[in-house]
């Protein structure tokens, strides 16, 4: 028995193994749909595809601080990184769809789209500061940055609202989909004010 263990990893690591492999399951959903050629408009479902399942990562990624907090299972906190680079991988592959299958990389479309399309200018925008935080995601960042690595990757809260706010301004007749997200995002941001709330009341009345 002792010997058959040693070939196991343990388990968090079988953790992050299992959460890998299905957060690979809508690309293999996408891809297996779109080779089955039910779709009328390929790069419309491409597009709606990989945008949904960027708002679910990034709710899944948000969700964890408080299953963490309420739950008491500090392994979880392990599998946020891995959640979150997740989320900037399927909306890359949501704005390559823009600029090469919509767009064709025609700059002077993508800059009058920017410009002039509010949602998205704000899916840019979201686009542009989850960047910096798919390139710090690293140990060796988080040790350089410090204190400074936390206060830049707050800028998740940011992207989450402006993510919610592109797909409703998308939409613009059925809202259900992103009012759904954006119910969801209003819940784990107020558990967040609420426990902030609770700090600074303690803070204020001191030790008893």
């Amino acid at each position: 028995m002792v010997l058959m263990r040693r070939h196991w990893p343990p388990a968090p690591a079988r953790l992050k193994a299992l959460l890998f492999a299905l957060c690979l399951l809508p690309l293999a959903s996408i891809v297996w749909r779109l080779l089955l050629g039910h779709q009328t408009n390929p790069v419309e479902f491409l597009t709606r595809e990989t945008g949904w399942w960027t708002l679910t990562m990034l709710m899944v990624t948000l969700a964890v601080t408080p299953l963490r907090r309420l739950s008491g299972w500090n392994a979880v906190i392990r599998l946020r990184r891995m959640l979150g680079l997740f989320a900037f991988f399927y909306v890359s592959l949501h704005f390559l769809t823009y600029l090469w299958l919509d767009q064709m990389f025609d700059p002077f479309t993508i800059a009058h789209d920017v410009v002039k399309r509010p949602f998205i200018t704000v899916g840019f925008a979201a686009f542009a500061m989850l960047v910096p935080l798919a390139l710090t995601s690293t140990d060796g960042w988080m040790r350089r940055l410090r204190r400074r690595w936390g206060q830049l990757h707050r800028l998740v809260y940011p992207i989450a609202i402006a993510g919610v706010v592109h797909f409703w301004w998308l939409v613009k007749a059925d809202i259900r989909e992103p009012a759904l997200f954006a119910a969801v995002l209003g819940l784990l941001l107020g558990v967040r004010l609420h426990w902030r709330w609770r700090r600074w009341r303690q803070s204020v009345a001191g030790p008893v």
